[in-house]
């Protein structure tokens, strides 16, 4: 998919990976004839900090994009309207230079006035096709289902880009149900609309969902850490 602004992201799933060929739009689930025994390598999905300054966090994303290949960049909507038009801003200046999409958590119009490649809805379904319709056919919608397989099947049925579930991993905050290896096994074999797989992630258990996977999100990760390229360099290996 083509951001908006011309940053490129593929979330159709590359040939040779372990997925099987492309939705259409009469059917959901995969010809099993094209199935392959390949493995999958998920593609990095980054999540900038919440609540920083513009002006903190230019730098660090920055180092990072160049050291990482970062496949899409998303920023948290939490914040003023002004100052997340100016991580907006920023953000899509540093990941454009390097041909990485940026998307924003729910908010449409911010999007479309400061040029955005599309949204991360934090809804699962609900609002999808509102998405597509403001943002356009070559915008990325992203639909966060949490643990719902059922959530996740009606947003790719709605025309999502790619389907999120989390969190993966246990935490003290919140009270989400965790979102299951089995979970991410089953749409890996069943459903061709790429997969995000973010929460509380471990070494351990990206290398279990390494397979089962398309992207995977870090963001609180590594940004609670006192050196966030560090801690990244030890989560992506």
């Amino acid at each position: 998919i083509a951001g908006s602004m011309g940053a490129a992201i593929s979330f159709a799933r590359p040939t040779g990976k372990a997925r099987g060929t492309a939705l259409s739009a009469d059917s959901k689930t995969k010809d099993d004839s094209a199935m392959t025994e390949q493995p999958n390598s998920p593609q990095l999905y980054l999540v900038t900090p919440v609540g920083a300054a513009a002006s903190t966090v230019g730098p660090l994303l920055a180092d990072i994009m160049d050291r990482f290949p970062v496949a899409c960049l998303r920023i948290p909507g939490a914040g003023s309207e002004d100052e997340l038009g100016r991580i907006a801003d920023l953000a899509r200046e540093i990941a454009h230079a390097r041909d990485v999409a940026v998307v924003i958590d729910d908010h449409v119009q911010l999007a479309l006035r400061h040029g955005l490649d599309g949204v991360h809805l934090k809804d699962g379904a609900r609002s999808v096709r509102y998405a597509r319709k403001e943002l356009g056919s070559d915008a990325i919608v992203g639909a966060f289902c949490g643990a719902s397989r059922h959530d996740g099947m009606n947003a790719a049925e709605a025309g999502a880009d790619y389907v999120s579930f989390g969190p993966c991993g246990a935490s003290a905050l919140g009270h989400s149900a965790l979102a299951e290896l089995d979970l991410f096994q089953w749409w890996s074999e069943v459903i061709e609309v790429p997969v995000v797989a973010e929460g509380a992630l471990t070494p351990a258990l990206i290398g279990q969902l390494a397979p089962i996977t398309d992207f995977i999100a870090l963001g609180p990760e590594i940004w609670t850490e006192a050196d966030p390229v560090e801690t990244l360099a030890h989560l992506w290996r």
